[in-house]
């Protein structure tokens, strides 16, 4: 299955159902699929070969969505450039994926013309909806009787085998310099197949994509897409607009990271609000607070859904159903809350230490993974392939374990671990502590260097808006709780936590600070 054919799957169940909604407007899935050959016939006119990369710059919107499956019916590779990037980072992606052509909003074109002389390899430049100096507008790009515009050099060969590429994703910054994750249509088909196998579709699906579409929000919407199912976008995050989109269109399917959750679970208007059409409110991309998820549970129904995955291995590593959160009685069963779900029907998962021995019972170790799900490699990079399929398993770089029941734990990131006074500290479970306290609302802990414990426990809250928090009273909540070897010997209080351009909190920025005497 290539991107395309999960929009051609759906249109053959109806074509004139709805699949793209925004604004209030309504595409067909028959209009998307003309449009889709429309774009692929252009990007081939305009000289793009199969295999080739063709990226997307754009914030949630209805054509640049259309555009993926034109590319995919080109033959060509979708590599969607996150516009929360800093610009250097962009043309660096740019540059690594080898792109011959760039669309983009005009919203980001002083970005684009920023860094355009700096990409020889993009011969081709294409505005969504405007008129940009150097980029053909959308009308002049579709337009048959126009002839191509003249590149400045030749677009490259295509690799060989790279035309089975799907997408081609960046890693991002936060880890030193960004690779390129290559998913081919066989990684994305069994994602599509775990979600549709594990979780509840009943009828034709609404999905509401508030979330970026060039990450998690977007790959699922193929499976929804493959049941006939109506996309609504939401150009840019609105919490009272999210609410009012899923009473108004009957949303079946969501997707939102924690951070967001909590902000619907601090919105005025949720109580009031009629939730019962969704049947999948799923969670993920950073650890969820125990305390926040059992109150969404309660707030928002017994429909909420974890997954976790990684771009090297998208989504459904492992998976928790919304019946899996509730105990025999029909209430929220704490310790698999704390979970990531249990490893999905076609992934193996074990947990390895350092020599690739895998460890017993509910020993500690790295969460490693076997999958048609997982990447084909990072892009012209052999030896960060080769480093992360290590001993025959992909390494995710999480510590985890499995418990008795088979639920997947991630206890931390391999590089966040603390070691204080001799003991091994996970940071996600102070995390956890720090989560339930009444005036949190977000936390991170880091280690930093102590002459007496040889690393210090610091914990770093954010505190509802419009509230406070008390940092001492937060530490010594955290150690009733957890004991005083794990909870934190500082407590610092900040405004706001510093994030990605995905939300996840940055520990390498708070450290920093920390580090350094800073204050937020």
């Amino acid at each position: 299955m290539r991107l395309v054919d999960y929009l051609d799957k759906g249109a053959s169940l109806g074509s004139e159902a709805p699949c793209l909604t925004t604004d209030g407007d309504t595409r067909t899935y028959a209009e998307v699929q003309a449009d889709s050959h429309r774009i692929a016939d252009a990007l081939t006119r305009h000289g793009v070969a199969s295999g080739q990369s063709v990226a997307i710059l754009s914030a949630n919107d209805p054509t640049a969505f259309t555009s993926v499956f034109g590319i995919s019916r080109a033959g060509a590779v979708w590599c969607p450039i996150n516009p929360r990037n800093e610009a250097a980072e962009n043309r660096e992606l740019l540059d690594l994926f080898d792109c011959t052509a760039l669309l983009f909003q005009a919203s980001f074109a002083p970005l684009v013309l920023s860094i355009i002389d700096d990409l020889p390899k993009v011969t081709l430049l294409v505005c969504l909806d405007g008129d940009v100096e150097g980029a053909l507008s959308w009308e002049e790009f579709l337009d048959a009787s126009v002839a191509p515009i003249e590149t400045r050099g030749p677009n490259p060969v295509a690799e060989s085998g790279v035309a089975d590429l799907a997408m081609i994703v960046g890693t991002g910054g936060t880890t030193g310099t960004p690779k390129g994750v290559m998913l081919t249509n066989a990684n994305l088909e069994t994602m599509t197949a775990l979600t549709l196998m594990g979780y509840p579709f009943a009828g034709r699906p609404t999905y509401l994509a508030l979330a970026p579409l060039t990450h998690a929000a977007g790959v699922l919407c193929f499976p929804v897409l493959a049941l006939g199912g109506e996309i609504v976008i939401m150009r840019a995050p609105d919490v009272g607009g999210f609410l009012k989109l899923v009473e108004r269109h009957r949303v079946t399917h969501t997707f939102l990271p924690p951070t967001l959750i909590y902000m619907v679970l601090g919105h005025e208007d949720l109580d009031a609000t009629d939730l019962s059409s969704l049947q999948c409110f799923w969670y993920g991309a950073a650890p969820m607070s125990v305390a926040r998820l059992e109150e969404a549970l309660n707030r928002i129904g017994p429909v909420m859904a974890q997954l976790f995955g990684q771009t090297e291995a998208p989504m459904m590593i492992s998976m928790m159903r919304p019946e899996d959160h509730l105990g025999p009685h029909g209430m929220p069963n704490r310790n698999r809350l704390a979970s990531a779900g249990r490893p999905a029907p076609l992934v193996q998962v074990a947990i390895l230490d350092e020599e690739g021995h895998e460890q017993d019972g509910s020993q500690r170790g790295e969460i490693c993974v076997r999958s048609s799900l997982v990447m084909a490699g990072y892009y012209k990079n052999p030896e960060a392939t080769a480093e992360a399929g290590k001993h025959g398993w992909h390494h995710t770089g999480d510590i985890g374990f499995i418990d008795r029941e088979g639920f997947l734990h991630i206890v931390d990131r391999a590089k966040d671990m603390i070691i204080s006074g001799g003991f091994n500290v996970y940071s996600t479970e102070v995390e956890q502590a720090l989560l339930a306290h009444p005036d949190v609302q977000d936390a991170a802990v880091i280690g930093v260097p102590d002459e007496k414990w040889g690393e210090k426990v610091v914990a770093v809250v954010q505190p509802y808006a419009g509230g406070s928090a008390d940092a001492e009273a937060v530490r010594l909540f955290v150690r009733e709780r957890i004991g005083g070897v794990k909870a934190p010997k500082e407590v610092l209080v900040w405004g706001d936590l510093p994030r990605s351009k995905v939300g996840k909190v940055l520990k390498t920025e708070i450290r920093t600070s920390v580090l350094s005497g800073g204050d937020q």
